[in-house]
This record gives C-alpha cells, sequence and structure tokens, in this order.
C-alpha cells in the first residue's frame, strides 16, 4: 500500500498534467492570418517623425508547442529626427493561433545611447512569466513572476482587440484586457466609444473608436490619452492611433496595408 499510494498520487498528477495542457481557451479570430503587413507614418504635430511597420510573418512557428504567429512591430525614427534622438525598436510576440495569447515576446529597444533587451516566456498553465533582460553595459538579469489569467503584451494585446465583436457593445460600455509589460501585470480598461469616418494616408475608413485607459506616467497627458480606431470591417486593423503627450501631439497613421484576409471597406470621399 505504501508503494501503491504514490503511484496513485503521480498518474493524478501527470493525467492533471495532460489535462491541463488542453486547457487553452479559444478565441474564435476572422480578422487577421500569416502574411499581414501594415505601414505607419507618426506624425509628430507637422512634422513625419518615425515608421513603423506591424507584419506577421507568412510561416507559422511553433512554440511551447503550440502553433504560432509571429508578429513584429518596428519602428524607427525618419533621418531628419534622428539629429534629436534616434530610436530603432523592436516588439516581437509569437501568438497562439486558436487561444490569441502571447507564448514569447522580445524587446530591443535603442534610443538614443539608451539599450535594452528583452525576452518573455509565458506559462498560461501555470500563470507564470519568465523574463530575461539585458541592459547596456550591465550583466543579465533573469526573473520570474505571477501573471493574471489571459495576460496579453503589448504586441499580442493589439492583435486580441481585433478579434472582438464590437456590435455587442454600446458606446461609452467598457472592457478589460489583462496584460503583462515591463516585468509588471496590469489592467487595461477600455472604453467603446461608437464609430466615426477617419481620413488616413491608405484611405477614408468607417472605424471602431476605443480608449484605454493608461495609468500614470510621465509620457501620456492624462487617462485618455491615447484612441485607436480599428477599421469597421472584418479586418479590423489599427488604421490610426492618436496620443495626447507631454511633448505634444502624435498620431500613427496607416499609409500601406498587404495581404489583409479581407478586402478593406474604404468609405468613398467625395
Amino acid at each position: 500500500m505504501k508503494k501503491i499510494f504514490p503511484a496513485i498520487i503521480l498518474a493524478i498528477m501527470v493525467l492533471s498534467g495532460f489535462a491541463a495542457k488542453e486547457s487553452l481557451r479559444t478565441i474564435p479570430n476572422e480578422s487577421f492570418s500569416a502574411g499581414e503587413l501594415l505601414k505607419y507614418k507618426v506624425h509628430y504635430g507637422p512634422i513625419t517623425a518615425a515608421e513603423a511597420v506591424i507584419d506577421i510573418a507568412p510561416n507559422l512557428h511553433r512554440v511551447n508547442d503550440r502553433p504560432t504567429y509571429k508578429a513584429t512591430v518596428y519602428g524607427k525614427t525618419s533621418s531628419s529626427f534622428d539629429l534629436f534622438i534616434k530610436i530603432r525598436n523592436t516588439y516581437q510576440s509569437y501568438i497562439d493561433t486558436a487561444a490569441i495569447l502571447p507564448h514569447r515576446s522580445f524587446r530591443n529597444i535603442e534610443e538614443g545611447s539608451y539599450r535594452k533587451r528583452e525576452t518573455v516566456d509565458f506559462n498560461h498553465y501555470t500563470n507564470t512569466a519568465q523574463v530575461e533582460s539585458k541592459k547596456k553595459n550591465r550583466d543579465k538579469r533573469q526573473s520570474s513572476h505571477k501573471i493574471p489569467s489571459g495576460a496579453q503584451d503589448i504586441v499580442s494585446g493589439f492583435y486580441y482587440l481585433r478579434t472582438l465583436d464590437y456590435d455587442r457593445y454600446n458606446p461609452g460600455d467598457k472592457f478589460t484586457v489583462k496584460g503583462f509589460f515591463d516585468e509588471e501585470a496590469f489592467d487595461m480598461v477600455v472604453t467603446y466609444q461608437g464609430r466615426e469616418t477617419i481620413s488616413t494616408k491608405a484611405g477614408a475608413f468607417k472605424a471602431i473608436k476605443l480608449v484605454p485607459r493608461m495609468p500614470k506616467n510621465k509620457l501620456f497627458n492624462g487617462e485618455d490619452a491615447i484612441t485607436v480606431y480599428l477599421s469597421d470591417d472584418k479586418n479590423k486593423i489599427p488604421v490610426l492611433i492618436s496620443a495626447n503627450m507631454f511633448v505634444g501631439a502624435v498620431k500613427v497613421d496607416l499609409y500601406e496595408h498587404r495581404n489583409l484576409k479581407h478586402k478593406p471597406a474604404l468609405v468613398a470621399q467625395k
């Protein structure tokens, strides 16, 4: 009996482990797929200060034995703005194709003389994240963190927003997205503010207007400093992002898109 009881406990643990591996959620996604490419101009007042590219690799990748989208956001300042501060930032996320959750994320930050590289490995079965980071002229450091169930990183969070059905919301309704960024867990409360027609360099779109509540920080001027516009079609691509910062207004404007899952619903301009 003394030998049988530990064996029974071990069997239960193993079976529980297999059950846990099948416990990730499934989020219906008809908005994006591999190969999508989005390009943006970043305007600081009347000046084109930077460019940004958001793309999903054409091939799927396997992380934690799950199929994932490899999504990358790359931003760089323009040559004229490099004289003030040169920025070359890359954010990358391996996003579960079924659960729309990050399994692994990378950050490579180059802002002036500041350098930081970071890798985060997410375990959504144990709700933990392992972080490895390195700053310029410093040793690598590793840390383990507890994360909320369904935690998004910065990149995967935008793709998750594209899967939601906004027809079920009324203007003023709020919902919460769980997140983990910069070694901290957070709740991002998003307010749905209805629909508007938005003009971009890629054309005019009927758009879904979202305002995420920002925590108090040194960059953005107020809780409602950022407004995100998603195309009001099946793609739900970010077509415009506006931000009120302490240093002035910034606008991220879509100017090119490729390989969308659906034909974009452009508004004819008079």
